[in-house]
């Protein structure tokens, strides 16, 4: 009972804040996103020696404490940008996406073409820029795009949150019905989004990413193999606060003469490498506080490789006839 009361007293703070975020003009919901982001860094700390430890750890001495400080700002700005536009997601329509996407047209229309010659596409979407909006941005194109994602312990929160990104992005939860489901969308012509940049709990695929090693899933890739569709890295960049960018890498194809597990490792790796070379040309724009950092060592553990399903779980073993 009283877990339930602390979960709808913390849902009905959402929703104010939701709503009143909604009244406001664009411009002046992100100053006030930016107001709460300057407290939460500047008064609070937020997670800041532990960013800042992280963003040396990547870079060492390239950058001046005050530029690590200044890239640990922007990141937690950015994220508090994009939690504020997200909130607005049901306002979003294809004319306010061209007026805020500086290339959505010719992306959309780059995405239809791979559509039309590969059938399906596995997106590789890092927390780089707002994520999120991607997936509104192709739906309102008409694209059917689909992404996996684990339940909050709070059901209402959980809820609210498909519903925002159910302006775009059509959520299956996270379980081992999920796999057989990307599989067959896939094989249906659909998009399937998914966050490559996020370290999972059990040992799969050693892959370098920002100067060190990270364990990471082999779903993206299995996934793109088994249902024989392209792998394509993209990007939604903050371009100044209201406008974004969306930038297309060259799609990876899977290789089916190869050796599966090579095959996997090869297309993780490009995947990473690509999203490597994002990050360090602009780094604020990654967001550097996920609690599952991506390079951090594994714990020792047992269990099956690859058990977290949709980031890092892989499909049904078999390849696709």
């Amino acid at each position: 009972m009283g877990s339930d009361f602390r979960h709808r007293v913390e849902y009905t703070a959402l929703r104010l804040a939701a709503g009143g975020i909604r009244l406001l003009p664009h411009r002046a919901a992100l100053a006030l996103a930016g107001l709460l982001a300057g407290v939460l860094f500047h008064v609070f700390r937020f997670r800041r020696r532990e960013t800042l430890r992280r963003i040396e750890a990547v870079f060492g001495d390239a950058f001046a404490p005050c530029e690590r400080r200044r890239i640990a700002w922007m990141s937690l700005r950015n994220l508090s940008f994009n939690i504020a536009e997200l909130m607005r997601a049901a306002a979003y329509t294809p004319a306010w996406l061209g007026r805020h996407i500086e290339n959505y047209a010719s992306c959309m229309e780059r995405l239809r073409q791979l559509l039309a010659q590969h059938g399906g596409l596995v997106i590789a979407l890092p927390h780089i820029g707002n994520w999120d909006l991607a997936g509104i941005a192709v739906h309102q194109a008409g694209i059917r795009i689909f992404s996996v994602a684990g339940v909050q312990h709070n059901r209402y929160v959980n809820d609210w949150l498909n519903r925002q990104r159910g302006y775009g992005l059509d959520i299956i939860p996270r379980g081992s019905s999920a796999l057989r489901q990307v599989i067959r969308r896939l094989r249906a012509g659909e998009v399937f989004a998914i966050l490559p940049d996020v370290r999972t709990k059990r040992p799969d695929l050693s892959i370098p990413f920002l100067g060190g090693q990270a364990n990471l899933g082999r779903g993206m890739a299995q996934f793109a193999r088994v249902a024989n569709v392209p792998i394509l890295p993209v990007t939604v960049r903050r371009v100044g606060w209201c406008r974004h960018r969306v930038d297309l890498s060259d799609p990876l194809l899977p290789d089916r003469s190869r050796d599966a597990q090579e095959d996997l490792a090869r297309l993780t790796t490009e995947v990473m490498s690509r999203i490597d070379a994002m990050i360090r040309a602009d780094p604020g724009q990654w967001f550097w506080y996920n609690k599952r950092w991506v390079l951090e060592p594994l714990e020792e553990t047992t269990g099956a490789i690859g058990d977290d399903a949709a980031g890092s779980g892989a499909p049904e073993r078999q390849e696709a006839t």
